[in-house]
Order: structure tokens, then C-alpha cells, then sequence
């Protein structure tokens, strides 16, 4: 089988039991791997009475047909769980080498289930797996864990693991690997903390077999060349990574600051844009498997209360969490705030906009020092942010409250609480702003986890003006109008496919890597002849099929809302100066683009034939 090792590793770690389960092939033509495969197994185990933390509830690890091939930006791990911060579909997604290395241990998805009872670590070589005692682990942060495991299964191991959030089920706790990257969104941390599972531990010797090798090697040519030819990854991502998004994002009128009451920030560019970023910081720079553009970024503290610190990023999302939404304008701060996210297992995003929300509750006097532990939130406040971090992992005093998510936190204040957390389904939204992007206006109403940014990055169509001939987008779209969203369709097709092969979305995201030469890059790789149109077709399915198992858990149109505030409050500032969300127009505009129903925003009967989707009916 080329391109695939063909069988799951499942896990229970109740039973103690560790079992193969071989997968179908028309599972493999019809959903491709990576995020479809994992999602159609999901849907196999899956029962909509089971709350997100039940011991029953799976969490798989899934690898697409690039990851261990040749394939440039082929190193992305896509993890499917129920989200303990939504109850939607979780998904999310994390680079480093863990995906390659599971693959190389004969293995495309790696699936969790049952609640061990006392703390282990799962330790995977080759065809063996096995649960090991973790007693000694349980607490410690993310570093000394991985260091454990590495000098455990020595040379080559990869490791992904909780810190102490995961532990105590904090709901945006994320999965870390190779100490800094993060697989952030949707709460997976709380998934391993639920089942006592501390980390997995990951090391094998086998190769994936490519059909052509040939052209592999020449249609990853063309992907370099892509990938080299785009300004955004070749002048911008690889030589300052994700920080080179700050200042251009501003500019578009589409950067969050203070809690979404502006939508720029100027003010902050000399002191948080990607210049003063690699002055103020020593900055190493290095690549996640496969990767020919190495954004990822290691930094370290010169001076300063933080100086000597060192860790990964901070990243554009983490530089528009702490900084322009908390206006923290320190870059020095924000990455001693992304580094202990980091070690203790916390999704900067999420953990960002709670902080600022926090901060306008304390400023509306929602909440005040007596509930705030006494510390004082207000703007700016570096080390009210810090100690706010560490009691949401620990969940200690007001950061038991605020370890529940911004919506969460919102519903027990009650009042007008939630009008200040901006959030969907219950995760927080990144820093990507909508009122000037009406295309991220459907992305984060509609994405199956909950808020989302890049499913796909919509902006790069109507903000920042690209085109695609082959997804038929030929035309500037305007990014004030609230109608005319067919175009978000194929885009998010593209997105998709990015996750069914288990690649980096910055090769898409900017539309460097076309859609054909995925395709020739996956045909290359296992033989069957797949055409452009045949792919997205795929990632098509995989999209209807993941709106199609939120429904079984009764999401629908009624949930696909935005925050108060960007529908009824103009926007201050920035391109979209004066504009609000008009929501029921955004969303009737991609309802039918997509083939759902305007009523209930769910797949028609149709549609889902047309998919080959009848079965989930």
C-alpha cells in the first residue's frame, strides 16, 4: 500500500488492552487520510450521549499519505477528539515530527479511549505499544516531561504530551510537541488529562513506500519553486515567521485590540511588529518535518524582568492574543506569557483573549479585585497577566472561573458578561478580524470546532486581494459586502485537502502551492491517478461530513453566531471603519453556496447523495 501503512493502533486504556484495526480502502479513496481518515474513524466510535470527558470518548492521531515521504511541508498531525471547550467535532492540527515518526512506527492513526486508573504514558515502537506508569510525571510541565520520555526511548523518539492544565481538564488545554508547538485548539489537553494520560511517546524504523519516486521528486520540485515564486512565504514567513503577519494584518483593518474595540494598531508596530520582534529578541529560526520554509521561530529574553528566558515564539497568534488584545505592548512580555502557555500546556489563543476579556469585565466592573484574587486587571497589567496564566492551568481562585473558557465564565457571571467574550461555540477567536473580511465572517460562524481562523484563512481573498484561476476565483472580492460568499467554498476545499494530506496550511494559505500540484504530489505518492477536481470533491466530503456529526450533536444554524459587538457595534477604526457583521446575509450567501439548507444549515438530502454521504442521513 503506498502512501499509507494501511491500520490503526487502538488503545484502551481502561481495559489496559492495545489492539490493530485494519481500515478499508474505499475509506482511503473516498476521504484521502490525515483529517478525513481520523474524522471517519471518529464517527465509528462515537456516541452523542458521551460528554467530551467521558472515558469512553476517543481522541484519535491521525497522519496523512505525505507525512514521511519527500513531499515538502508534509509534517502536519491532525487530532480529532469531542471538544471539551465546545461539545462540537474538536479538531485540531500540530506540526514538529511526531506525524512522520507515527507513520514510520507503522501506524495512520493512533486511537485513545478508556480512562487508565492512575497516570500513564503511552510508549509506541514500531508494531509495539505499550502503558507505562506515569506517577512520576503527573504535575510536572511540559519540558521535563518530554526530557523524561527522550531519555526513556532514546534517539529519535517524538513525544506529544499534556502539561498541568491538561490535568486539571482546563478547557482550552492544548497537546504540546517538541516542547513548543502546539496542537491548541478545542481543549485535546483536557482529553489526555480525562484518561490519566500524561504523553505518548513515539519511535520507528520503517519507510513509507511511494509509488513513483520520480515524480514525487518532480512535482515536490514545483511545490519549492511555489512556495519560493509567493512573497508572503518566501519574503515574509521564512525570513521573520509568523511575526511578519503583524503589521500587514493591522493594516487590513483585521487586528483585534483591546478586547475587539479596535480593529488596528499602529501605535504597537514599532514595538510588536516583526523588526522590533527580531531586535528586542535573539531569534533562532527552524523547520517543523519536510518543511522547506522554517517559520517556526526559537527566541530568547535579552533584557529586561524576563531576561534568559528562553522557549518557542511567540507567534503571530500569541503576539495578537497578549499583545494588541491585552495591549501589552512589550514583545519581551508576550513571549515570557507564550512561553509559560507553553510549559504548562495552554493554548495561547484562547488564553490571550480570556485574559482580555477578564480585563474589560474588570474595567465594566463585572468583575473586581475581590473576585480577581486581588489582582488588577487592567490594560497592560504584564504581571496580572502572568499570575492570571497560572492559576487558569492550576485552577486556582479566579482562575478556577476563568479555566472554564470565556463563554463558560461568561454564563456564570452572568448579566451582560457574555457580550465581552468573543468566542463561537464556546472557543475563542484568534486574532483575525471580521469586520473588514466579511470571508472570516463565515469562517469563524461556521468552522465545526468553534471559531476558527483558518478553515480557511478567508482574508487572503477579500482583504489582502489574491486570486486563484484554478478554484475559479478570478475575481477581487470586496471585503466590506456581506453577500457574494460562493468564492469561500473552494477556498476552504483547498484548506481541507491541505489536512486530508497531512501538510502545512502555510503552503496554501497564501495560495502558494496550488491545487494541482497537491494533487500531483499525492498521485505521485500512492498510485491511484488523482485529479485536482477529485481532491477537493474529497476534501468536499470531509467537510459535509464533519457538519454532518456536529448535527448529531445538535448544532445547527442557531449556533453558527458572532459576539455581540461586531454585529451591532460599528467598527471604530481601520478599513472597515463604520461596518458590522450582517450575519444572516453572510451566512445565506455560503448556506446555498454550499448546497444546505438556508433553515437549518445543514447538508441537504442532495447534497449528501451527491457526496456519497447518504448514510449519514
Amino acid at each position: 500500500m503506498h502512501g499509507y501503512m494501511g491500520k490503526a493502533l487502538v488503545v484502551d486504556l481502561g481495559k489496559g488492552s492495545v489492539e490493530t484495526r485494519a481500515l478499508p480502502q474505499e475509506w482511503y479513496d473516498d476521504f484521502i487520510g490525515g483529517e478525513g481518515l481520523g474524522v471517519r474513524l471518529f464517527y465509528e466510535y462515537m456516541d452523542p450521549r458521551r460528554k467530551p470527558l467521558d472515558p469512553e470518548t476517543p481522541i484519535l492521531f491521525a497522519t496523512g499519505p505525505l507525512n514521511g515521504t519527500k513531499a515538502p511541508c508534509g509534517g502536519r498531525l491532525v487530532v480529532v477528539f469531542r471538544s471539551s471547550a465546545t461539545g462540537t467535532l474538536g479538531l485540531t492540527n500540530v506540526g514538529g515530527h511526531f506525524a512522520p515518526e507515527l507513520k514510520a512506527a507503522g501506524w495512520d492513526i493512533l486511537l485513545v479511549k478508556g480512562k487508565a486508573p492512575k497516570p500513564v504514558w503511552l510508549r509506541i515502537e514500531d508494531d509495539k505499544a505499550i502503558i507505562e506508569d506515569a506517577a512520576g510525571l503527573w504535575g510536572q510541565e511540559v519540558s521535563p516531561t518530554e526530557e523524561y520520555i527522550h531519555k526513556n526511548m532514546g534517539k529519535g523518539a517524538q513525544v506529544i504530551s499534556i502539561g498541568p492544565a491538561g490535568e486539571n481538564l482546563v478547557r482550552f488545554s492544548c497537546l504540546m510537541t517538541d516542547k513548543h508547538r502546539s496542537a491548541g485548539r478545542g481543549g485535546a489537553g483536557a482529553l489526555l488529562g480525562s484518561k490519566n494520560l500524561k504523553a505518548i511517546g513515539v519511535k520507528g524504523s520503517k519507510k513509507v513506500s511511494v509509488e513513483n519516486p520520480a515524480a514525487l521528486e518532480a512535482a515536490s520540485a514545483r511545490a519549492k519553486e511555489q512556495i519560493k515564486e509567493e512573497p508572503f512565504t518566501s519574503g515574509l514567513l521564512a525570513p521573520y515567521g509568523t511575526p511578519g503577519f503583524y503589521n500587514a494584518i493591522s493594516s487590513t483593518g483585521t487586528l483585534p485590540t483591546k478586547n475587539w474595540q479596535r480593529t488596528t494598531y499602529p501605535e504597537s508596530h514599532d514595538v510588536l511588529g516583526h523588526e522590533a520582534y527580531h531586535k528586542t529578541l535573539e531569534v533562532k529560526a527552524y523547520a517543523c518535518a519536510q518543511c522547506p520554509i522554517a517559520c517556526g521561530r526559537r527566541t530568547k529574553i535579552k533584557e529586561g524582568p524576563y531576561a534568559g528566558e528562553s522557549g518557542g515564539g511567540p507567534e503571530y497568534e500569541t503576539l495578537g492574543a497578549f499583545g494588541s488584545k491585552c495591549l501589552i505592548n512589550d514583545v519581551s512580555a508576550v513571549a515570557k506569557a507564550g512561553y509559560l502557555c507553553n510549559e504548562l500546556g495552554l493554548d495561547t489563543i484562547s488564553a490571550g483573549q480570556i485574559v482580555a476579556t477578564a480585563m474589560e469585565w474588570y474595567e465594566r466592573g463585572i468583575l473586581d479585585k475581590k473576585k480577581t484574587d486581588g489582582i488588577e486587571l487592567t490594560w497592560g497589567n504584564v504581571e496580572g497577566t502572568l499570575a492570571l496564566v497560572r492559576k487558569m492551568a492550576h485552577r486556582e481562585g479566579i482562575g478556577d472561573l476563568l479555566a472554564e473558557g470565556s463563554k463558560g465564565a461568561a454564563e456564570k457571571l452572568g448579566g451582560d458578561a457574555i457580550d465581552y467574550a468573543f468566542q463561537v461555540k464556546g472557543l475563542e477567536m484568534a486574532s483575525c478580524g471580521v469586520q473588514a473580511s466579511k470571508g472570516e465572517a463565515v469562517v469563524h460562524a461556521t468552522s465545526p470546532r468553534g471559531a476558527d481562523h483558518l478553515r480557511p484563512y478567508a482574508s487572503v481573498i477579500d482583504a489582502f486581494g489574491y486570486l486563484d484561476h484554478e478554484l475559479g476565483i478570478t475575481q477581487k472580492q470586496d471585503p466590506l459586502q456581506d453577500g457574494n460568499k460562493a468564492w469561500v467554498k473552494p477556498l476552504q476545499e483547498l484548506s481541507m485537502a491541505t489536512n486530508l494530506l497531512g501538510a502545512c496550511l502555510f503552503a496554501s494559505i497564501c495560495l502558494a502551492v496550488k491545487a494541482s500540484t497537491w494533487s500531483d504530489l499525492l498521485t505521485a505518492t500512492v498510485g491511484k491517478k488523482w485529479g485536482m477536481k477529485d481532491m477537493l470533491k474529497a476534501a468536499e466530503r470531509v467537510i459535509n461530513m464533519e457538519r454532518m456529526i456536529n448535527h448529531r450533536y445538535g448544532f445547527d444554524r442557531k449556533d453558527d453566531k458572532l459576539p455581540k459587538r461586531l454585529l451591532k457595534e460599528p467598527a471604530a477604526d481601520g478599513v472597515g471603519k463604520g461596518q458590522v457583521v450582517d450575519l444572516d446575509k453572510v451566512l445565506d450567501s455560503y448556506y446555498k453556496a454550499m448546497g444546505w439548507d438556508l433553515a437549518s444549515g445543514i447538508p441537504t438530502e442532495k447534497k449528501l447523495e451527491e457526496l456519497s454521504l447518504g448514510w449519514m442521513r
